[in-house]
Order: structure tokens, then sequence, then C-alpha cells
């Protein structure tokens, strides 16, 4: 059986169209004209201005209803008509790996406190053949800690979060003796023993992506505020309405997945280092263009050790890297710094 998944028997240009996300977003700028037609009829009201201001008001309220209507049919279009080819044929697949062991790559940036443990949290897995830390110009003891824990460290120049993953990624590429890579980060907020939920995915994909969307698995006190905690389950089902058909996905954020390593050779030349701290979501849109069976599944979060340096550190930041996530979701991804 192969590892990379076909998804639809009909042509590229069918399959690929995202229609619900058109219609969406379509049907959002008639939602934004609606209102605006409301404040000027409020203003008028207010004001007491002259008739002049209900035209405009009465007019502007009654096209809102075009883009609308578009959008509504667009989405039902891709529920109704276009979902059942984009889905085409395909069973559950199954296909259990080969090769059980793997690497495992830790990204890692002025992470002292936290990587010496996280080290030897996966080193510990029964599973884990090696530990690699990608340290990313940490000003820190990052890389004398991480080595002295068993780590084999590679030092990444080039700053931005996107370098670091990337390099991450080809990194465990490097290993001929493991055919699956486990990425994640140095910080403590995730834990070895999720390695066996990923291993109960993989027969049913090509990459596995963690979840922190799920309140029963995560510690009370974490980096992921809920305006982060709901921004990244609405980004997901952006995602999702995008690739429909393609799979169900709640989480565009996290740094934690398991990747076969011949899919993950096919899909890395389509990946952008440039792009920042929403690699993430990068990274898995470029995945379900490419044809990858991208799989989610629950994992435990915990508290940081240390401090953030990356789009969880403030609400205002995650607003930020989660506004160029979904730009570049709906308009396509570019190098942004």
């Amino acid at each position: 059986m192969t590892e990379i998944s076909s998804y639809t028997t009909v042509s590229p240009a069918v399959s690929r169209f995202p229609a619900f996300l058109y219609g969406l977003l379509i049907a959002g700028v008639g939602l934004c004209v609606y209102l605006t037609g409301v404040l000027l009829g409020f203003f008028r009201l207010l004001l007491q201005a002259d008739g002049q201001w209900l035209w405009m008001a009465d007019r502007v309220v009654w096209y809102s209803g075009v883009p609308v209507v578009a959008g509504l049919v667009l989405i039902l279009c891709d529920l109704f008509v276009l979902l059942p080819y984009k889905r085409g044929n395909r069973s559950v697949r199954w296909a259990p790996s080969r090769e059980r062991s793997l690497t495992v790559v830790l990204t890692a940036f002025n992470d002292e406190l936290s990587i010496g443990r996280a080290v030897e949290d996966f080193a510990a897995h029964p599973l884990v053949r090696r530990v690699v830390v990608v340290d990313n110009n940490s000003a820190d003891r990052t890389t004398e800690v991480a080595r002295a824990a068993g780590a084999l460290v590679i030092r990444e120049p080039v700053p931005g979060y996107g370098s670091c993953v990337y390099r991450a990624l080809r990194e465990g590429l490097r290993f001929t003796d493991t055919d699956l890579t486990l990425l994640c980060e140095g910080d403590m907020t995730f834990r070895a023993y999720d390695i066996d939920k990923f291993l109960a995915y993989l027969p049913h994909a090509d990459l596995v992506n963690g979840t922190r969307i799920s309140e029963q698995l995560r510690e009370q006190r974490t980096q992921l505020s809920t305006f982060m905690y709901y921004g990244n389950f609405f980004a997901g089902k952006l995602l999702e309405v995008k690739h429909l058909g393609r799979g169900t996905f709640t989480d565009v954020g996290t740094t934690y997945k398991l990747c076969r390593n011949r899919p993950l050779e096919r899909l890395l030349p389509h990946l952008n280092p440039g792009i920042n701290l929403e690699f993430n979501a990068h990274l898995l849109d470029t995945a379900l263009a490419q044809g990858l069976a991208v799989v989610e599944c629950p994992i435990t979060f915990h508290n940081r050790v240390g401090f953030s340096k990356g789009g969880n550190s403030s609400n205002w930041k995650a607003l930020k890297v989660g506004s160029r996530m979904i730009l570049g979701i709906v308009l396509g991804w570019r190098k942004r710094r």
C-alpha cells in the first residue's frame, strides 16, 4: 500500500476549488456591508438627518443581500455537489509502518531551563532511537544542557521559527535507521508518552498532527489562553473548509507531529522556511495541497517551563500571528518576518 494517499478521482481543478472557503469570505463581506447599513441608519436617527441618509442606509442594507446569497450558494454547492467528488471512492486507510522506532527532533530557543528535562523525557521512551535538538541561536546554555542530557545538538544560524522547524525536519530525514520523525519543542509543554497515541493513528496517515483543543487534556494554566484556544480552532476550521473532504482540523499551531519520512521527503521542497511563527499552519496547508494524508491526534498540553518567545507570549502577539495564518490559508503563503 502506498504511503501517499489519493483522495479524488475527478480533475484537480474540481478537487482543489475551495468553494466553501470562498463562500464564507463573500458572505462575510455581505455581512459587513449589512452592518454598515445598520450603522448608517442608527446615525441618521441619532443626528436626525434628512431622508438622504435613510435612502443610503436602505440601499446598503438591501444590496448587502447579494454577496450573502452568493456566498451561501457557494457553500451549499461545495457541501452537496462537490464534496462527494472531493471525497471520491477512498476507503479507510490502514498502512502500518514496518519500522516503529523513531528519531525525535526538538526545536529550541533560549530553553536552558527546560531542554534537559525534555531530552531526558523523550530519550527514555523505548521506541526513540535518538533525540536531536536544533538550537536557533540561543543566547543561554541551551546547547550545553541539551548535550549533557544526551542529545545530538545542531545549531541553526538563520533566525526564525520557520527556519528552525525546517532544519529540524531536514535533520530527522538524515537518519536512515528510522522511518519516522517526531517533531516537537523543547519547552516541556508536550510529553513523550503521547508517542503511543501518535503511533495508534499512524496507519491512517502520512502525518499525524497533535491537537491541543481537548479541554480534558489541558493543564489549568498553560500559555494557551482562551483567546488563543478558540483562535486556533477557528483557523483549523478555515483550513478544513479550504480542503473540504480531506480531514477534520482543530489546531493549526501545535509543533507536535509524527511524520513518515518518505512523504516528508516529498513535502519538504514545497515548504518555505522564511515563514516565521505561522509555519505550522503553512506546513499543514501545504501537506494537504500535496496530497498527504493528515490526521489529528488529541495530545496533552502542559504548562511551559521557562518563558514563551513565540506567538503565545501575549494575546496581542497571538492575534498578529493568527491573522497571518488566516491570510496564508486564504490568500497563499508569503515570506513574512
